[in-house]
């Protein structure tokens, strides 16, 4: 059982930060009880990874009976976390306040993407709204193109579901040592802000340029950046140090006397020009061979398919086969409280009479 077993969390169910949130938890070991809407019983999906090793349960949640039922299942857990815009759980008669008066040790976890409180509290958003407020989306693509939108890894699941994650965790540890819960505010614009907090560090020192593709770490730098090969595969390149430079210059077969000018950001562009040419020259397989057990920094750009089958995946066991679904195992790892996926996501609500009786509920008010 993982580092967090014992630990018994309830989330109100959503989508994106907050499951994921809950699947992070679970990962370590946590009880986690979702609270699916009622009336979708029934509906299974085994490949939801957010919601595996969860257990299920459904509540209509504006139903006065069943509410008082949730909050004596709030009495006995440690967490709970939920995705709603500010305002709701407190009409529903579960807000924070109602339940750590009940349960005073509870951290209750609130995930939005722009905070409890300020001018946009209310309103609605995505990803890419939230991360544009932070300076991120602005820093990410091409100097002649539009900002990039990325898969929303950055204000979603970094800056969202990651960092409330961790604040709970926090909020455990604190709750521990004094007996004293809290609420943690987890928005997604300040979670993508501090995860752009080096950029700012920069920026402050004068060794970041606030426009796109102009700096070292966005794909101006012709030795951080991916390129094209001949069968139309790529390879990535971060070959930042010295020593992965010249060791780069060396797999390519580089004499060039312009390209031991490393940091010249005049020449940068020309020598991406070079080095695009020269990679173009080999399939993705010969560079991933000339480079392999290399320090230089170059790996294959591998699709979702791909990444399942690379060598150094399969040894370390970062994809995990469960019930015949091949899915990304649960990290981190620990020495000593070893963490298992124990189930894939369950049929929605399948775990209501259990629920029930473990915490003596009134199984009539669901």
């Amino acid at each position: 059982m993982g580092p967090l077993s014992n630990i018994k969390v309830l989330e109100f169910s959503g989508i994106g930060p907050g499951p994921y949130c809950g699947m992070l938890l679970a990962d370590m070991g946590a009880d986690v009880i979702r609270v699916g809407r009622k009336g979708t019983e029934g509906l299974e999906n085994k490949y939801d990874i957010h919601n595996r090793s969860k257990r299920s349960i459904t509540a209509d949640l504006k139903n006065e009976d069943t509410v008082n039922e949730i909050l004596k299942l709030i009495d006995q857990v440690d967490v709970v976390f939920e995705g709603y815009r500010p305002g709701v759980m407190e009409k529903l008669g579960l807000g924070p306040d109602t339940c750590l008066k009940r349960n005073s040790k509870l951290i209750y976890g609130r995930m939005t993407g722009w905070g409890q409180d300020g001018p946009m509290s209310k309103l609605a958003g995505h990803d890419i709204n939230y991360i544009s407020l932070s300076g991120a989306l602005n820093s990410i693509g091409r100097k002649d193109s539009n900002p990039l939108a990325p898969l929303n890894l950055i204000g979603d699941y970094g800056g969202g579901g990651m960092h409330l994650a961790f604040g709970i965790v926090s909020g455990l540890i604190h709750a521990l040592k004094t007996g004293e819960g809290q609420v943690v505010d987890s928005a997604m614009v300040d979670g993508s802000l501090s995860l752009m907090s080096f950029f700012y560090s920069l920026k402050e020192m004068g060794h970041w340029e606030d426009k796109r593709e102009s700096n070292l770490l966005d794909g101006f730098a012709h030795f951080y950046d991916t390129y094209e090969c001949s069968d139309n595969k790529f390879i990535a390149v971060g070959s930042i140090e010295p020593q992965f430079y010249s060791e780069l210059l060396e797999k390519l077969e580089i004499n060039d006397e312009q390209f031991k000018d490393q940091h010249n950001k005049e020449l940068w562009p020309e020598l991406k020009e070079k080095m695009a040419t020269k990679i173009k020259t080999k399939s993705r397989s010969e560079w991933v061979d000339i480079f392999a057990g290399s320090d230089a920094c170059v790996t294959p750009v591998l699709s979702m398919e791909d990444a399942q089958e690379h060598p150094h995946n399969i040894e370390r066991e970062a994809f995990t086969k469960v019930d015949g679904f091949n899915q990304p195992n649960a990290s981190p790892r620990y020495s000593k409280t070893k963490t298992e996926i124990r189930h894939n996501a369950k049929e929605v609500g399948i775990d209501i009479d259990t629920v029930c009786s473990e915490f003596n509920l009134s199984r009539e008010a669901f």
